[in-house]
This record gives C-alpha cells, sequence and structure tokens, in this order.
C-alpha cells in the first residue's frame, strides 16, 4: 500500500511511521508533507525518500530543495496549499493519513476523498466543517473513510463491515473523555490557568492545540459532532462519559442493550494500525492490556457547567447545515489567542459561544467547498473581534 501522510511531522504522522516501519514490505511511504516544522520533515525525507514532498511556497520549499539535493535525495518538492489536494488524490498514493490539524484539512480530505481513496481520518475538522458535502465525496468516490480518532476507531471496531446494518444494530453509541488536566480544579480558578498547565494531559501526549481543546473538551464536542457523520446518528444518540483512565476508548449500545466496548492502552499506533490493515489486524507496537494490574475503571457524567463546551456541539448539529464550521473557527481562532497570551483559558468558551450565537449560516453556505471557506473566513474574523474585546 502506497501512503501519503499529511501532517506528517505531528505526533499522529510520528506514530504513523512508527507502525509503517514495522512493516516494510507492506507499505511505501510515497508522499510527506509538513506546514511548519522543516527540519523535521528534511529529516524524515532524508530517512523515507518519498517520492514526493510539499511544504509551503515560497523561501520553504527552495530549502527543503536545496537541502535534499546536496543530500542526494531524489524526492519532488511541491509548494503552497494546492500541493496538498495534489497528493492526496495523487494516482501514486492508496491511503492517506489526514493529520493535519484544523479547517486547513479539508481541502485535501475532500480531495482523497473524490479520488476514492482510503482516508484516514485524524483530522476531525474535516468532517466538523464539511459535514454532508463531505460525505457526499467520499460517497461520490466510492473510497474508504476510516477513523483513526482513538474515541471514533473504537466504535468503528465494535461494528460490522456492513455498515447498511449499522443503524438498525445501535441504540445509542457512547465516546469517552478523560476529563483532561482540570477535571476536578476548582471551577473559580480557571482564569489563571496558563498554557503549559492546560497542554499538560494526564494521559495523552499531544500537540498544543489539541492540548487545549482536551482541557476544555472541545475535542469531545468535535467528537459527537464527528460521530453523527461517521455514523449517520442523531445527535441524541450520542453520549459522552468522563472515563479518567481512558482505558475503554468507547462504547457501542446496541438495540438489546448489549454493550460492546474497545479496550486497550492510551497509545495511538492501535487505532492507526486497524486503520492502516482494515479489516485485518497487524502488530501496532503498542504494549499490552494487563488485566492483572490494571486497577478500577470508573465513569462520570459530563458536566456541562465545567465543560460547556459539549453543549455548544450539541447546538451547533441542531442548528443550520454549517454551524459546526462556525464553532470549528471560533475554536482555533479562541485557542490561538490562549496560548499567545492574549486572553484567558475561561474566556475561550466565551469567544465560541459568542460567534456561534452571532454567525448563523445561511442556507448556502453549507453547499459547496467555497461556500464553506467563506463561512470559516466570516467566523474567524467574528472570533478574533471577540478576542479583541475580551482582551481589552
Amino acid at each position: 500500500m502506497r501512503l501519503c501522510i499529511l501532517g506528517a511531522t505531528g505526533s499522529i504522522g510520528a506514530n504513523t511511521l512508527d507502525v509503517v516501519a514495522r512493516h516494510p514490505a507492506r507499505y511505501e511511504v510515497v508522499a510527506l508533507t509538513a506546514y511548519s516544522r522543516l527540519d523535521a520533515l528534511a529529516d524524515l525525507c532524508l530517512r523515507w525518500r518519498p517520492r514526493y514532498a510539499a511544504v509551503p511556497a515560497g523561501a520553504p520549499a527552495r530549502d527543503l530543495r536545496r537541502r535534499l539535493r546536496e543530500a542526494g535525495v531524489r524526492t519532488e518538492v511541491l509548494e503552497g496549499a494546492p500541493a496538498l489536494a495534489t497528493l492526496a488524490s495523487h494516482p501514486d498514493v492508496d491511503a492517506v493519513m489526514a493529520a493535519i490539524v484544523g479547517a486547513a484539512g479539508l481541502e485535501p480530505c475532500l480531495a482523497a476523498a473524490r479520488a476514492g481513496k482510503r482516508l484516514l481520518l485524524a483530522n476531525k475538522e474535516a468532517l466538523v466543517v464539511g459535514g454532508a458535502l463531505f460525505v457526499d465525496a467520499v460517497d461520490e468516490g466510492h473510497g474508504q473513510l476510516l477513523p483513526v480518532d482513538s474515541e471514533h476507531s473504537a466504535i468503528f471496531q465494535c461494528l460490522p463491515e456492513d455498515r447498511t446494518t449499522w443503524s438498525r444494530r445501535i441504540d445509542h453509541i457512547v465516546l469517552t473523555a478523560s476529563g483532561g488536566p482540570f477535571r476536578e480544579r476548582d471551577l473559580r480558578t480557571l482564569a489563571t490557568v496558563t498554557p503549559d498547565e492546560a497542554c499538560a494531559h494526564p494521559n495523552w501526549v499531544m500537540g498544543r492545540k489539541i492540548s487545549v481543546d482536551s482541557a476544555t473538551m472541545m475535542n469531545k464536542a468535535l467528537e459527537v459532532i464527528e460521530a453523527r457523520w461517521l455514523f449517520d446518528l442523531e445527535p441524541e444518540r450520542i453520549k459522552v462519559l468522563i472515563h479518567p483512565q481512558s482505558v475503554v476508548h468507547s462504547m457501542v449500545v446496541c438495540r438489546d442493550h448489549s454493550v460492546l466496548a474497545q479496550l486497550g492502552t492510551a497509545d495511538m499506533r492501535v487505532p492507526i494500525a486497524y486503520g492502516l490493515a482494515w479489516p485485518e489486524r497487524i502488530e501496532s507496537g503498542a504494549s499490552r492490556l494487563d488485566f492483572e494490574t490494571l486497577g478500577r475503571l470508573t465513569f462520570e457524567p459530563a458536566d456541562l457547567g465545567r465543560f460547556p463546551a459539549l453543549g455548544l456541539a450539541y447546538q451547533a448539529l441542531r442548528g443550520p447545515n454549517g454551524s459546526s464550521a462556525v464553532l470549528n473557527a471560533a475554536n482555533e481562532v479562541a485557542v490561538a489567542a490562549f496560548l499567545a497570551g492574549t486572553i484567558r483559558f475561561d474566556r475561550i468558551h466565551s469567544v465560541n459561544a459568542g460567534t456561534v450565537d452571532a454567525l448563523v449560516p445561511g442556507p448556502e453556505a453549507a453547499a459547496s467547498l467555497d461556500g464553506l471557506l467563506d463561512l470559516d473566513a466570516r467566523a474567524r474574523s467574528r472570533a478574533a473581534q471577540l478576542v479583541k474585546e475580551l482582551s481589552a
């Protein structure tokens, strides 16, 4: 299988390459992309010798070409955002690992879907922003959409290969959440949370943006929206439970009230390996789950007072098409502002809620990629204005 890894220098990209390295006869790395960690991408190109690499246009592309030429590596360097869609839909590529963070991943994901690729979706925003447009593209391309988020992969692993049977099997699904670093913190102290504190996840090692999303529970809010499209479920059939140990990655409650759960260690290589090899299973490199030393597994209700982002997810799902794109755009602006020290941690929600309330999409907004990108831009502008007001 020939692979394109979008976002190769992030944690998902690194874990994907770790799994691939365990199966050299099975997978070929054809294309790698990165946005900012260009030294890391150059190192990956030296090791993996992909046919193609993609980076931002201008100086980054010129520098990467020079470095690879001097090292005798014959990787063709493409540049700019259009290169991502080109590689995602390239005829030399069989499968695409979509690990670009944020709405920037939507266009290459759409390109891969329309080209009929096996699309391993680690970029939850593609479905959050794209919604029906993205699902339709997968159907039109007759490709395979396989979730890589640990929670959605867990649900997927509990279901049969025949998707047409899902709706009559499922009563509802339960997405589990660790609760992040502030599950028990006094709510009155959230105003003083620092970026380093917000990024100190108790169970997972992740990038700073997604770590903040875990701390606010926005990552779970986006996963609720993603699950609606992945499994074609109404919002009321998607539940969230706090599970601090992160051992039960999610559950399917069947029509007969049987519960199917996927358990494992907190290691992203498991869902990545499952997506790469589906419907087979291959060695992932993850450690075994030791039930003799596991201890207790506990579950708690998700408190909307502590995690109001969850409420915004259900609000967006019940709103006009495109509402979840507004929420995602606002959150990207708000989290960036928090990480930059512009707004307090507890005001991330204020920016998100204010933007969703202020910007109600029209019927045309979610009908095309251009419409969604325009809506995304307007939401970012509104969110930026709210950030300015809150930081004054």
